[in-house]
């Protein structure tokens, strides 16, 4: 059996909600040399689209030097501040054991499908201490270029490659905790376990047409077993 099981990162592992905001704040100052009055809605979105609409939101009129700059200084503050992520930053209820968990059931490959760009990534689940249970080099980021959908498809095609398998469209599950992300995992045929650890309710979720939908990921056995049942075994 092969299974790649895909993990959206803010919201649905991890909180670093303060840690983003005083990076965001720091990156668009370098990037506009101006001070951010306000910052774009994050939760559900990815990089370029918070950026993109935080400029707007601040009367930036952007050229194409603007997403390669911003995403530049944004990798830079996050790195600055990995000791505040540390302090800061919290991994949510049940994540960590979740990922335990299912990185035991043989045949079971760990990965993100994630908004953030690569560096950013990176840094958070360093930082709180859940990469080892990541093939974080199988992972899909935000590169300003391909939507979630187009990019849980590369990562499945990538990670299968590595291995000499092949991931099918039932084989891939993502855990995430958006209704974007709902559609997202639709568009590209995978199922998805939806939790409601972000902005969106369970009752939003559910209508979004989530195949599974879990308050948290605290019941690691209900993890585990939805898991199993979407992808077949």
């Amino acid at each position: 059996m092969n299974r790649l099981v895909l993990w959206n990162i803010d919201h649905t592992l991890v909180d670093v909600g303060r840690v983003a905001r005083e990076c965001y704040a720091e990156a668009f100052r370098r990037t506009t040399g101006r001070p951010m009055v306000r910052l774009a809605p994050m939760p559900g979105r990815t990089e370029s689209e918070i950026i993109f609409e935080t400029l707007a939101f601040n009367d930036i009129v952007t050229t194409d030097d603007h997403l390669p700059a911003f995403m530049e200084a944004l990798a830079a503050a996050f790195d600055t501040r990995r000791a505040d992520l540390r302090t800061h930053g919290r991994i949510l209820t049940g994540a960590a054991e979740a990922l335990s968990a299912l990185g035991r059931l043989p045949g079971t490959v760990q990965s993100v499908l994630t908004g953030s760009i690569e560096p950013v990534a990176r840094i958070k689940v360093t930082e709180l201490g859940l990469a080892r249970h990541l093939d974080l080099d199988a992972g899909g980021y935000e590169t300003g270029v391909y939507s979630k959908a187009a990019t849980l498809e590369l990562v499945r095609r990538r990670a299968g490659e590595a291995r000499g398998v092949t991931f099918g469209e039932s084989d891939t599950v993502y855990v995430a905790d958006s209704p974007r992300d709902v559609q997202a995992a639709h568009i590209a045929r995978s199922p998805i376990i939806a939790v409601a650890t972000g902005s969106a309710t369970e009752a939003e979720l559910r209508s979004a047409g989530a195949e599974v939908v879990l308050p948290d990921l605290s019941d690691t056995d209900a993890v585990v077993a939805a898991v199993t049942r979407l992808t077949g075994s």
